[in-house]
């Protein structure tokens, strides 16, 4: 397992402060910056640190879910909802959610924020979102919300 250095609190400090304030398309495009900054990075090291702050790549370029958040003002679900295609249920305990590619981790953000008592939980890729419920009847509910909220983003 690789050895933290002893920079990697405040590099991982700088780097949030760096995708919240740039448009950062590439991890090779952080080593430059972080280096102007005085740290001592490998492309393995940015690397390590993106996973760790859990940055995802939506339209483009790296978002903590910190930054994910800044762009959702007042009711989170309406405005991402417009990024719904498609939900679907897999078994009796979990739905699949489309969306265009780069948007899942924003959508699954605003179903997290939502706290729903339905959703144990939910894992983001690029365009699909796996939501897990504890059951038959809380996976319903959640379709039907789901459903709800997209009808009334077209018709808004």
């Amino acid at each position: 397992m690789p050895v933290r250095d002893e920079q990697w609190e405040e590099r991982q400090v700088v780097i949030r402060q760096l995708l919240a304030k740039r448009v950062i398309r590439t991890q090779s495009q952080l080593l430059p910056l972080l280096r102007e900054r005085g740290f001592e990075v490998t492309q393995s090291s940015v690397s390590r640190d993106l996973s760790d702050l859990k940055a995802v790549k939506v339209d483009g370029r790296y978002r903590t879910p910190e930054t994910l958040m800044m762009g959702l003002p007042g009711n989170e679900l309406r405005e991402v909802a417009t990024s719904i295609r498609d939900v679907k249920a897999a078994g009796p305990n979990l739905l699949v959610v489309r969306t265009p590619p780069g948007r899942a981790p924003i959508v699954a953000v605003a179903f997290d924020r939502a706290g729903w008592p339905q959703m144990v939980g939910c894992v983001a890729g690029d365009d699909t979102i796996i939501v897990a419920t504890q059951g038959r009847g809380q996976q319903s509910v959640l379709e039907a919300l789901l459903a709800r909220i997209v009808r009334e983003a077209a018709h808004a």
